[in-house]
């Protein structure tokens, strides 16, 4: 049984994640897709071909990708590179203290290159990005021509 997991499952934006892909056939020529929704509705996702090791596992941090939206060893690649489905689109979290960005990651078997793919995933499962800690205070700032936002830790 084909199991991918990210650790930890909610972590702050800014940290690294490891993503692992286990229960493949050694060798096994696989996609791993990330996607998400903005908080227009707007997609934006990132995809890296691997090869599984002999014990069918693939770790972006251990293992090259062979190609896709990056080529190499990327532990957090496929956070990274996330493009969206619309040209000229940003990736922008405008409430980063309400809510995180909840990130899907899917394995698919072999080369998937379509924006989306016609089978249904071996595994999938869900990680969230937040931007803002627990317990963190945000104090807007404006003052003369100054605008912003400061936050204060617990």
């Amino acid at each position: 049984m084909v199991e991918v997991t990210v650790t930890p499952r909610s972590s702050l934006a800014d940290r690294p994640v490891q993503i692992r892909v286990r229960g493949l056939s050694p060798s096994q020529l696989v996609t791993l897709r990330a996607w998400l929704k903005d908080e227009q509705g707007e997609r934006f996702q990132s995809r890296a071909f691997f090869r599984a090791d002999g014990a069918g596992e693939v770790d972006p941090g251990l293992h090259a990708a062979l190609g896709g939206s990056y080529s190499g060893v990327w532990p957090m690649g496929l956070l990274w590179f996330l493009q969206p489905d619309t040209l000229f689109r940003r990736l922008v979290k405008r409430d980063v203290a309400g809510s995180p960005f909840r990130v899907r990651l899917e394995v698919l078997d072999g080369l998937c290159l379509g924006a989306d793919p016609p089978e249904a995933p071996l595994a999938s499962c869900e990680a969230e990005r937040w931007f803002v800690g627990p317990g963190v205070q945000r104090v807007p700032v404006r003052e003369g021509r100054v605008r912003g936002a400061l936050f204060l830790p617990p």
